[in-house]
């Protein structure tokens, strides 16, 4: 187990480094077979990750998020579709998407705003649900998770926490739990509804356990922070700029999901 990555699977520093190593042979190449300046303009080919840029990229995927989640919330509140189709074609797309992202990190720049529209219609179909049954859940929960997301910002430029080999460890294995237990609740519950209705209908439980999930997807960007830094410092390629945008958004709309799930347990009678 390599300690040195991320929790995000998408975000593992070796994806950034590994990238930036790549460039930089690719310059190598370029002079070993005599041209001029070839290593140079490899490297400088379409410039190289700045943390600015990251940032930009992740508001330009966020704004994307947003403007197709009120167009999805207006067409299920309004009942011009049916909330399933938009839930349903929505998650199919984006991890669709999603994968390719992860696994050809060249094309970041297409597929990280394409990924951005499908998750900005799951959310809009979720929070218009949500919000049907429970008014005002959704701009709670929203500002929650920019509240989380500015403390963890602080914590981190303020050396509060730090990406350490042992913390690292300690999120890495408490994220994998979860993975663990998201999965086994779903096979599980395919065979025995009843094993979902007790966890999830019993209030004190589903508090607990989201609870415990909020708090470790919000260390989850304390991780984030670290490894976009990290890229940033290594030279990758300016196309990274969007996949760090895109790593950084996987983190932020699990956190959403779970703090909007969390306060539906809250609310209930």
């Amino acid at each position: 187990m390599n300690i040195t990555r991320t929790s995000n699977p998408t975000l593992g520093k070796n994806a950034f480094t590994s990238e930036a190593n790549n460039q930089r042979m690719a310059g190598a190449t370029g002079t070993t077979f005599g041209q001029n300046n070839a290593a140079t303009e490899t490297t400088s080919n379409g410039g190289v990750m700045t943390l600015k840029g990251a940032i930009n990229k992740t508001i330009i995927l966020f704004a994307i998020l947003l403007l197709t989640g009120i167009v999805s919330w207006k067409m299920t509140w309004a009942g011009q579709i049916a909330t399933p189709i938009l839930l349903i074609g929505g998650t199919i797309g984006g991890l669709i998407l999603g994968l390719v992202t992860s696994f050809a990190k060249k094309a970041a720049p297409i597929t990280a705003p394409l990924y951005a529209a499908f998750e900005g219609v799951v959310l809009g179909s979720i929070s218009s649900m949500f919000e049907a049954a429970y008014s005002g859940i959704v701009f709670q929960a929203v500002a929650l998770t920019l509240l989380v997301f500015g403390l963890m910002l602080f914590m981190y430029k303020t050396g509060i926490l730090k990406a350490s080999g042992k913390f690292m460890k300690g999120v890495f294995v408490a994220t994998a739990a979860i993975g663990i237990f998201y999965l086994v609740s779903f096979i599980v519950g395919l065979f025995t509804p009843a094993f979902n209705e007790f966890l999830f209908a019993n209030p004190l439980i589903g508090i607990v356990i989201s609870i415990i999930i909020v708090v470790v997807a919000a260390l989850n960007l304390i991780l984030d922070f670290s490894t976009i830094e990290s890229g940033a410092n290594s030279g990758a390629p300016k196309y990274m700029e969007w996949y760090a945008g895109f790593g950084l958004m996987v983190t932020l709309v699990w956190l959403y999901i779970e703090i909007l799930r969390l306060l539906s347990y809250l609310r209930r009678d």
